[in-house]
Order: structure tokens, then sequence, then C-alpha cells
């Protein structure tokens, strides 16, 4: 039994499945409180525009629950890890398995393998799931819960420069030549970055060059003059890939399309450390359930007659949430420059690794 990392087959199957119901009950329970409270918060905005009902109440719901379950599913493995394994010490379960030969290794392998499973579960829900639905959200907030087009590519609170002039836009679908702006706002700039003119349309088109505005309201500074206008042509020197480039959402992108990003970025000139260092944690991001048994094993051995039990706990349940903490930190220097994209990505995940399994040697073995 020694030579073998994984215990019994039945062991096997009874401790993954103790692991997976109890992951999706605290799943459950989080999202579940989480996304009231949120609706809460958001059901004003969403009622306050006109012709806003149920359905559409319904409708953030299955936008923002998504975002909710991949961003607390790591939480979820970390609670139902921490669970399970006092669970297993207070019932006598684990000292009968050390008993029989296993090592803490040994114990802690089918919990390892199920949150390595989740874990692919995971990448593959937040590049089908979770990036479509943070699309439509931001698309659909952009236009303050208004009706917003039916179609693919939906970008949002697009902030453009031509020179000094800026344009404005609430949201853009479409690609190349064919794109389309929505809530277009255009401010022409003078030789000090002085507005001296400002032109509002509900739509824009490319006009090769430029963009064509759509029955656009001119409000002049000088003459403090308001012009109803049939249509205007600004911004000549925007390109479709220009404006393209202008706006890159991790968050709304797969991990292919966020590389095609990042690579026309770098083309381009621009800085892509930030995107990059999203690029690599969508991947180290899902990998996080993976290392929540080994942050929360303290938990689980130890004699439960000594009192220690919740100190235990606590131990486990602190290791873990900590690891959130350096984990967003990380990134957030990522985003700054402060650390290189990768290093920004896994250094927390190879130091809580680290971290987990010296104290599971130290302990334990």
């Amino acid at each position: 039994m020694q030579l073998e990392f994984f215990p019994s087959r039945t062991l096997t199957f009874y401790l993954a499945r103790l692991f997976v119901t109890r992951i999706f009950a605290v799943l459950l329970m989080l999202v579940l409180v989480l996304q009231v409270l949120d609706l809460l918060g958001e059901s004003g905005d969403i009622l306050a525009y006109h012709g806003n009902g149920q359905m559409q109440l319904l409708h953030y719901v299955t936008l923002r629950m998504p975002q909710l379950v991949a961003r607390f599913l790591p939480y979820s493995v970390l609670l139902a890890t921490i669970i399970t394994l006092v669970t297993l010490n207070q019932n006598s379960e684990v000292v009968s398995m050390k008993a029989s030969g296993l090592s803490a290794h040994q114990v802690l392998a089918p919990l390892m393998l199920t949150a390595l499973a989740i874990s692919g579960l995971t990448f593959a829900f937040n590049e089908r799931v979770v990036t479509r639905s943070s699309a439509a959200l931001d698309a659909w907030q952009a236009v303050d819960y208004g009706p917003i087009p039916k179609a693919s590519g939906v970008r949002s609170n697009l902030y453009l420069s031509d020179g000094g002039d800026l344009l404005l836009a609430k949201t853009m679908t479409g690609t190349g030549n064919a794109m389309v702006m929505t809530g277009v706002t255009f401010y022409r700039r003078d030789a000090n970055d002085m507005i001296v003119e400002q032109l509002r349309s509900p739509r824009a088109t490319y006009a090769n060059p430029g963009w064509k505005l759509e029955k656009p309201v001119r409000f002049e500074v000088a003459g403090t003059q308001t012009t109803q206008l049939a249509s205007a042509i600004v911004a000549k020197g925007l390109t479709p890939s220009k404006v393209t480039l202008a706006k890159v959402s991790a968050d709304s992108e797969d991990i292919f399309t966020l590389a095609r990003s990042i690579r026309a970025m770098r083309n381009a000139g621009r800085r892509t450390s930030a995107l990059d260092a999203a690029w690599w944690h969508k991947i180290s991001g899902p990998l996080s359930s993976t290392l929540m048994p080994l942050l929360g094993a303290v938990a689980a051995f130890g004699l439960a007659r000594s009192g220690q039990v919740l100190i235990r706990a606590a131990i486990g349940m602190a290791l873990g949430f900590a690891y959130f903490v350096f984990d967003n930190a990380a990134l957030a220097m990522g985003n700054f420059g402060g650390y290189p994209p990768f290093v920004a990505a896994w250094a927390p995940f190879v130091l809580f690794a680290l971290i987990g399994e010296t104290v599971l040697i130290r302990t334990e073995e």
C-alpha cells in the first residue's frame, strides 16, 4: 500500500463523493446568497429603464450568476475541504486510514484528484460561458440596461483619441468596415487641448475614412449654440483596426481570442503586460482549486479529542484565504508592471504549493 499513491478504489470513490457533494453544496449556498444581495443592489438601476420588469431581472441573473460561480468556486473548494477533513477527523476515519498504513499524501490524493478535475471543468466553464456572459453584461450595463444590438463581439465604454480629439461610444458591434457604434460623443479640441465643439449621435458607422454620425446634435462652445445636423464625418484618423485595439477586456475574451488581441496590440507597439498577466491567469486561476486540499490538509490530522480541531481548521482556512490575497496582489503588481506577467500569474500558486507541502510534511510525514 505504501508504494501506491492512491488508497483502495472503494476508499478513493468514497472520499471523492464526500468532497464533491460538499463542494457543490457550499457553492450553491454562496452563489444564492451573493446573487440575492447583488440583485438587490442592481434591481433599482434595471427597473429604472422604462419597460424593464421581471424578465429583465431574470436576464440579469442569468448573466451575473456565471461570474459568481467562477469567482467563488475556489472558495467553495476551500470550505468544502475544511468541512470534509474536519468531519473525517472527528469521526476517527482519518485515524483508521493512517492505522491501515496510509500516509497523509495518500489520504489527500482522492481530494486533490477531484480538485484537479474541478479545475479542468472551471477552465472550460470560464472560456465557454463566463466570457460570453461578461461581454453581454458589460454591453447591457453600458446602455443603462436598455436594449442592445443583438450581434456578436459587443464591446462597451470605448474611449478613443484621434490626435487631440476624443471619440466616446457606449457600445461597438461588428468587425472591420462593418463596425457600428452607439451612444457616440465626439469632442473636437484646439491646439491648447480646449474643447471647442461637441457632437452627440445615437449611431455611427465607418465612412472610410472617418466615422459618420447619424443625426448628431452639435454644441459650439464659443457661441453656446446647439444645432441639429443630418450627418457629420469625424475622427478621420481612426481606423477599425485602431478601434479594435482600443479596448481589450480579458474577462470578455476566451484564451485564444485574447492571445490574438495581445499579438495585434504588440505589433502595434502597445503595452501588453496587463493582458499577458491576465492570459496566464486564465490558466493559473482555475488551477487554484487544486491547491485547496493541500492548504486545508492541516485540518485533517491531529487527534480530535485534543481540542485543536477548530484551531487546525482556522489555520487551513487562513492559508487558503491568504493565497487569494496574494494572488490578487500579485496580479495587481503585474498590471502595474511591478512583476513580469508570468511571475504575477504563477508565483502565488508555486509559493503556496510549497507552503502547503512544507506544513504537511513537517506536521504529519
